[in-house]
């Protein structure tokens, strides 16, 4: 997972109540114009022209990594969901802009995956409704990462959505290498909405949509952002329908890949390794011994990855502690 950068900002309310109004112009004047214009989106007292916000939504779309490279996870979830709010009030009056609708589906999936999903999964030993209910609110979440994931392809691709429904293949053909992020990350979303709705048959019966994303994107940059898309496929090969050989092996493939794309200073490949392939195969050996790998990685050594290293290591962690209820422990041998 690689967090993109969310801003934030202010609101109107510094600048109501001002009497003065010379004062109240030398204020605005010594204002950034970025600031000035999303404080208009954020107050209906402010008008913003589409010039103004589209100029903001270039700066949220190409920000930096100051949320992927800070070290405190709670800190950015606290910041996540206003930034993320922020993103959808631009979108409302710029609906077709490919930089916003590719940082919303980016970050709804961040932050549903990294602040959301993970924490629910850990409180199901102690109040199961609430971990229940708070799957059900990040398969929400990648839902609507999705939708802007499949609106965010259409900018470039008219009535794309519809010619998806009918033939994925088909409509992926003219997509290029400036859509792989695009294709990338609504299929991480569409795919982990459906890993927390296994019971729903409306969604499973979405995995050859996504597997044609993913196939597509894995087709026009094998080597993007660092191994993400092998890091997706070391899960996904393992509920792949129809496809040639042993699953097991198929996603030691992409395991193998994607250390060697993000020079082994990546946790994620090595938790979704342990978590697809060892716990499927009840190895608790290969289990630790991936995990293990993950936790000896230093965040620090890479700075664009701090925070996604730091969220992988805590659920390796996590994972340890409970290997006893997720694989079955060695029967004893006979005496």
């Amino acid at each position: 997972m690689n967090m993109r950068h969310l801003p934030t900002a202010g609101d109107c309310a510094p600048l109501r109540g001002v009497s003065d109004g010379n004062r109240a112009r030398a204020a605005l004047r010594s204002l950034h114009p970025i600031l000035l214009a999303t404080v208009a989106v954020l107050s209906s007292a402010c008008s913003v022209s589409q010039f103004a916000v589209n100029k903001v939504g270039d700066a949220l779309a190409g920000g930096g990594g100051t949320y992927a490279s800070d070290e405190d996870p709670e800190l950015v979830g606290a910041a996540l969901p206003f930034s993320l709010k922020l993103i959808e009030s631009l979108l409302v009056k710029s609906p077709r802009h490919r930089g916003l609708l590719t940082t919303a589906a980016s970050g709804f999936t961040q932050y549903a995956y990294g602040f959301v999903q993970l924490p629910a999964e850990q409180l199901e030993e102690s109040d199961l409704a609430k971990a229940w209910s708070e799957k059900e609110r990040a398969r929400r979440l990648y839902l609507r990462a999705r939708d802007y994931g499949l609106r965010g392809l259409e900018t470039r691709h008219d009535s794309l959505r519809s010619r998806f429904a009918a033939d994925p293949a088909a409509a992926l053909a003219a997509t290029d290498g400036d859509d792989v992020e695009l294709l990338y990350w609504t299929a991480a979303a569409w795919g982990s909405a459906v890993g927390l709705a296994k019971d729903d048959p409306q969604l499973v019966g979405d995995l050859p949509r996504i597997e044609a994303l993913a196939d597509r994107a894995l087709e026009l940059d094998p080597g993007f952002a660092g191994g993400a898309l092998h890091s997706f496929m070391i899960s996904w090969e393992m509920v792949r329908a129809g496809a040639e050989g042993d699953p097991a092996e198929r996603a030691a493939a992409h395991f193998k890949r994607a250390v060697e794309l993000s020079g082994g200073r990546e946790a994620g490949p090595y938790v979704a390794y342990a978590e697809s392939v060892c716990m499927t195969r009840e190895d608790r050996q290969c289990f630790s011994e991936a995990l293990e790998s993950a936790l000896a990685i230093d965040p620090a050594d890479q700075p664009s990855t701090r925070l996604a290293n730091t969220l992988m290591q805590r659920r390796a962690r996590w994972l340890l502690d409970n290997v006893d209820r997720l694989i079955l422990p060695p029967l004893d041998p006979e005496p």
